[in-house]
């Protein structure tokens, strides 16, 4: 059931608790704000630290899906240790 809140000076609102419940959002968390046909939506954001968003690029997380992919395929190899792979690789 949908709750109203009102909408004070500098438009700020209030996040009523019954739906702070359902979403793990804590104080100082940012969120994005968007209109979706003629609605506001409030989502919550995660931030990724500058170091490791390099992780989060489209092309390393295909790679990271193509990775999960194969090993559910069972194209993985295991090493009995660092020199063996090292060899195999010829590294």
């Amino acid at each position: 059931m949908a709750t109203t809140v009102k909408v004070r000076e500098k438009y700020q609102v209030t996040i009523p608790e019954d739906v702070r419940d359902k979403i793990p959002l804590k104080i100082g968390e940012r969120v994005e704000v968007d209109v979706r046909e003629g609605e506001i939506v409030i989502r919550p954001v995660l931030e990724v630290p500058r170091s490791q968003a390099w992780f989060w690029s489209k092309e390393w997380q295909e790679q990271i899906a193509q990775s999960m992919k194969d090993i559910e395929k069972g194209k993985v190899k295991a090493f009995k240790s660092v020199k063996e792979a090292r060899k195999q690789l010829g590294d």
